[in-house]
């Protein structure tokens, strides 16, 4: 297995700037990255892109790099080789020249900027209620008025069922609640990219449906790209446009739901498929 310098970019994805501007970006593209933990390779040479728009579904057995995946996107982890792109712009990299060198935390934060992150366990500020929780991010990230934060917070507020609920304290909520308004708080941002990462793996099983329900809302009404590490195989065939099935940080297979789901063609992805779905 190669190896990868931390401060170096592989000479397979050192595209110069005019021949990016030049193709036709996806809206996410990973593009030989590499993702080490001490001596554990996650991510290996990885290779994938996601259209503007699309919905994609990242499945496959816990340990094999999905929610890495996000994380990297999130850059809550560094990347270890290779380059990740959102529209045409690095996110792990930026030009000097023509030359794409490791990003700078203002750069970093600047491209993140575009990026929505809802997690497996809420991360809402208990100390905030829920529209402040909302509002938070607009106004002191994106420099919102509070009068704009809070009306666009209460538009998201009643598009997740939860109008009534402006003003509590998220311990005072059911845990499907304060993930609907974690959900609104992800899209106050008016992120053109959403990352879900296992939404519904810390709600009780009654819970589940409210929070598919908003996303599949989402998913039907809106353009934004999707990219959803999920358990919930039912909702991954409702809302992918596309899935991947991982194991051992790459890609084994992918196609559309219908085909995934009903005719699996890798014997790993047939044996995933009869695990999940007899519990």
């Amino acid at each position: 297995m190669r190896t990868d310098n931390d401060d170096s970019v592989e000479q397979a994805v050192s595209m110069t700037k005019p021949e990016a501007e030049a193709a036709e970006q996806p809206m996410i593209r990973f593009d030989q990255v590499v993702k080490r933990f001490g001596k554990h390779v996650v991510l290996d040479h990885l290779d994938f892109t996601v259209a503007r728009g699309e919905r994609v579904a990242l499945i496959g057995p816990s340990g094999s790099g999905k929610t890495t995946i996000l994380r990297l996107l999130m850059t809550l982890e560094p990347v270890n080789g290779g380059v990740i792109w959102v529209g045409d712009t690095p996110l792990t990299h930026q030009y000097r020249g023509t030359t794409l060198v490791k990003a700078s935390a203002r750069h970093l934060r600047e491209v993140r900027s575009r990026i929505g992150m809802v997690f497996q366990h809420f991360n809402l500020f208990p100390n905030m209620t829920v529209i402040e929780n909302i509002t938070e991010a607009p106004i002191h990230v994106r420099g919102e008025s509070k009068e704009a934060a809070r009306a666009r917070a209460r538009e998201l507020l009643d598009m997740v069922g939860l109008a009534d609920k402006a003003d509590a304290h998220p311990s005072t909520l059911s845990g499907g609640q304060q993930q609907r308004v974690a959900i609104a708080r992800a899209l106050a941002m008016d992120p053109e990219i959403l990352l879900l990462d296992e939404v519904t793996s810390a709600l009780d099983p009654e819970l589940v449906a409210d929070v598919l329900g908003v996303l599949r809302d989402i998913a039907a009404s809106t353009d934004i790209t999707m990219l959803i590490v999920t358990h919930e195989m039912g909702f991954a065939r409702d809302v992918a446009d596309r899935v991947l099935v991982f194991d051992e940080g790459r890609i084994i297979e992918e196609g559309t739901p219908e085909r995934i789901f009903s005719h699996p063609e890798r014997e790993r992805t047939q044996a995933f498929l009869k695990a999940v779905l007899a519990h």
